[in-house]
């Protein structure tokens, strides 16, 4: 597996982007069922001019797009086919970064996978194939960073980036709002407006993060410790919690590998 994670040259894209990756490499074909975090990504599938994720009780149901998209932030999980994942490039926005890129506001494409000839026409379908025509990895980090620098048409909300910074630390979404000095329904708007979510169900992914982020294996977790540390009125409370976000219990979490935490294998594709 080969894979590249380069942070932004420009200084102009740092507050918005976390990093250009490039992947190259063999999965097994399997539905892979993503953990929500609450980010956006533009993703360009190399190897074949499509993307395909699933749904359903069994992720039976089938939904195509082209092979250049904008995965908006997710407040759900949803379920993915690895082999599209053999050549794959792929812009990290910050929490709330692709708001800076995009003609609509962040909550349009929230839990959405979003073709970029929808969102920037003529140059959103030229995209894959200048990056495919780029010789090395270094070479198509450069065509995704001016195709970025071009598009950057706003600045960040600091009053929103001071919110997410809030919520990352586990501040109450009650207590985020009344430092910022704003009207319940005004914090809502604005942040649906920069991040996708609502300030609340970011605030359980994030959490929700937190606790993948300990959890390798679900194999000897005091999960009535882990609920506490969390802020979590009880185990109880951290299962439907972390059932409503994953569509799977605690106990059932089991990661294709420790540096690929929100990845879950589903069941095997025929070759």
């Amino acid at each position: 597996m080969l894979h590249f994670a380069v942070r932004p040259h420009s200084s102009a894209l740092t507050p918005f982007v976390a990093f250009f990756h490039y992947n190259e490499g063999e999965f097994a074909p399997v539905v892979e069922r993503i953990l929500p975090n609450g980010q956006a990504h533009l993703m360009i599938n190399l190897d074949e001019d499509e993307f395909r994720t699933y749904s359903g009780p069994t992720c039976g149901i089938i939904h195509r797009a082209g092979g250049a998209v904008l995965a908006g932030p997710h407040g759900q999980c949803t379920a993915i086919d690895t082999r599209e994942q053999r050549r794959l490039m792929a812009v990290e926005f910050k929490l709330g970064g692709a708001a800076a890129f995009l003609p609509m506001p962040m909550s349009e494409v929230l839990d959405q996978v979003v073709e970029l000839n929808d969102i920037w026409g003529h140059d959103g379908r030229l995209l894959r194939e200048r990056l495919c025509e780029a010789a090395t990895p270094a070479a198509k980090f450069r065509v995704l960073e001016a195709f970025l620098m071009k598009r950057l048409v706003r600045s960040a909300d600091p009053a929103m980036a001071a919110a997410i910074t809030l919520l990352e630390r586990g501040v109450s979404v009650a207590e985020a709002r009344s430092r910022l000095g704003l009207l319940p329904k005004t914090f809502v708007r604005r942040f649906r407006e920069q991040v996708g979510l609502t300030p609340k169900r970011l605030y359980r992914v994030r959490r929700m993060q937190r606790i993948v982020g300990t959890v390798c294996r679900p194999v000897g977790v005091d999960w009535c410790m882990l609920a506490a540390e969390h802020g979590f009125t009880d185990q109880a409370h951290l299962i439907h919690d972390f059932r409503d976000l994953t569509g799977i219990t605690p106990t059932a979490y089991c990661p294709s590998s420790p540096q690929r935490r929100n990845h879950v294998p589903l069941s095997a594709l025929s070759q």
